[in-house]
């Protein structure tokens, strides 16, 4: 299939046009406080981090996951998790704090600014409940980056599919890629207010796909994907969001395009018909099933 042809020009990868991410030794969780906190659209806020402990955070690792730890109960400070030889050292309950998975959306490391977004959903989960609320001085903890190196494999062109919950990692990987990169990116959001200005390539379609004010995607997005021209040479497609939606078209790109595993990144970040704290204990068991697969 033409997902597996390989085109006799050079590919590209996105690391020709920013800093590559490097590996990075493992570090420490760092205490960070709130800079400032920003609208970006209806239910997305941008939280920009910073202090003393921001100093050596990696550069060129936008797009990268970084564990974030919120404090718990009525803590005004997460106590951190300490480094030992065999992995983290966890303070006991109750103490522990709350620990979600996010993504850098940029990191400024001249000044020393780390902006991570945040999809607002409500008092439904802690995540939400405390991006809400941050204001300037406010304590949060995280840990990272991390996540494949690079980002994006090389190829001819990118495939990149997401809802609102992958749309931060989606921005920073579109503004990462090389100013002659091709490919499409389709990004599924609630409504028309949660589109936001992308600094995409040229060579990349963008669509947005607006769902009338309902955050599942499925089944709009993976019809959307299937929609799409599909290119000449190699393909790498990354996609990530809800987890039926990323399950489908996961399904769709290896079964049906024929997609390697080396050619694609999917990662579902939440399922419909679970809250977000019963999801953060399956999504380790989903993973772990798409790893073996």
């Amino acid at each position: 299939m033409s997902g597996t042809t390989t085109s006799p020009r050079e590919t590209t990868s996105p690391q020709k046009a920013a800093s590559p991410q490097k590996a990075v030794a493992r570090t420490p969780p760092r205490l960070l406080e709130v800079l400032r906190a920003t609208a970006i659209s209806p239910r997305m806020r941008r939280i920009t981090l910073g202090g003393d402990a921001i100093a050596g955070f990696p550069a060129g690792c936008d797009g990268a996951h970084i564990k974030v730890f919120f404090p718990r109960g009525d803590q005004a400070v997460p106590e951190l998790p300490t480094l030992g030889p065999e992995g983290p050292i966890w303070p006991p309950m109750p103490r522990r704090p709350i620990t979600r998975t996010y993504s850098v959306r940029r990191f400024d490391a001249r000044a020393g600014e780390l902006h991570v977004d945040f999809v607002l959903h409500g008092d439904e989960g802690p995540a939400s409940r405390w991006a809400a609320r941050a204001r300037p001085g406010d304590r949060l903890g995280i840990a990272g980056p991390g996540g494949p190196d690079p980002m994006l494999g090389p190829a001819d062109w990118y495939l990149l599919a997401g809802d609102l919950t992958a749309l931060p990692a989606l921005g920073a990987l579109l503004e990462a890629l090389p100013r002659a990169a091709r490919g499409h990116a389709v990004i599924a959001v609630p409504d028309a207010a949660d589109v936001q200005a992308l600094d995409a390539p040229r060579g990349v379609s963008l669509t947005w796909l607006p769902l009338d004010g309902q955050h599942t995607p499925s089944p709009r997005l993976e019809e959307a994907v299937r929609a799409v021209g599909w290119l000449d040479g190699r393909a790498f497609a990354w996609v990530a969001g809800e987890a039926t939606s990323v399950l489908a078209i996961r399904d769709f790109l290896r079964n049906e395009r024929g997609l390697k595993r080396d050619a694609m990144y999917a990662i579902p970040y939440w399922r419909a018909s679970l809250s977000e704290e019963a999801y953060h204990m399956e999504r380790h068991r989903v993973m772990d099933e798409l790893d073996q697969s």
